[in-house]
């Protein structure tokens, strides 16, 4: 096999990010501010390596509370509360992409260690999916402290599943932050799209059905 492990990303990975986004619609409608915000910080912290010389969660805090006029603390409660808490309970009526769930069974039964990269808190997401038990390990880039494409989360997770980086698939669905930090890291990189062609070769393989996946990384 071509591979010893694969790992994947979570939002709009193994589900369509639409299915998520209809949902948060009055919450999108009534929170454009903080949004924003919270957006901008993130796109602050990417360009400055993460969360290098203090906590992550208090750092996007406080680029999004400079952003918003507000005070650190208040931020992170408004944060945790109402994005990272309150978006979790949508993913149970969210349902993966076709084939995820025995696109993983065939993996593991095959052998192939399973990891999970995630820019944002995954487990009770993956609980709700109702895949949580199907990793050998589980990464949050926050907690880390640097978001993709910095290689730091990516690296953790390979050392997590004990495997070298070079033996690893990496699975996502954004050529900025995936392929491009899977690549950096040393990593191979797939990216699922609906519209294959439009990606040439950036990444190693392209697909949109996950049955296609499974047959690159088992033959």
């Amino acid at each position: 096999m071509k591979f010893q492990a694969v790992a994947f990303d979570l939002d709009g990975t193994l589900y369509p990010n639409y299915r998520l986004n209809v949902r948060l619609v009055p919450f999108i409608l009534k929170e454009q501010r903080l949004l924003r915000a919270f957006g901008k910080a993130r796109t602050i912290l990417r360009k400055s390596g993460g969360g290098t010389g203090g906590n992550f969660y208090e750092k996007q805090a406080k680029i999004a509370g400079d952003i918003l006029g507000e005070g650190t603390e208040k931020v992170m409660e408004k944060v945790e509360k109402l994005i990272y808490r309150g978006w979790e309970d949508h993913f149970k009526k969210i349902r993966l992409f076709p084939h995820v769930a025995e696109t993983l069974d065939a993996l593991r039964e095959n052998g192939i260690t399973l990891g999970l990269l995630s820019d944002f808190p995954p487990e009770t997401k993956l609980k709700n999916l109702g895949i949580l038990e199907c990793w050998d390990a589980i990464v949050c880039s926050e907690q880390v402290g640097y978001l993709k494409p910095d290689t730091a989360s990516l690296l953790e997770m390979a050392k997590q599943m004990g495997a070298a980086p070079e033996q690893i698939l990496y699975v996502g669905n954004s050529v900025s932050y995936d392929v491009t930090g899977a690549h950096k890291a040393g990593m191979k990189a797939a990216l699922v799209c609906t519209l294959p062609f439009l990606h040439g070769r950036k990444a190693d393989f392209v697909f949109s059905d996950y049955r296609k996946l499974r047959d690159y990384v088992l033959t």
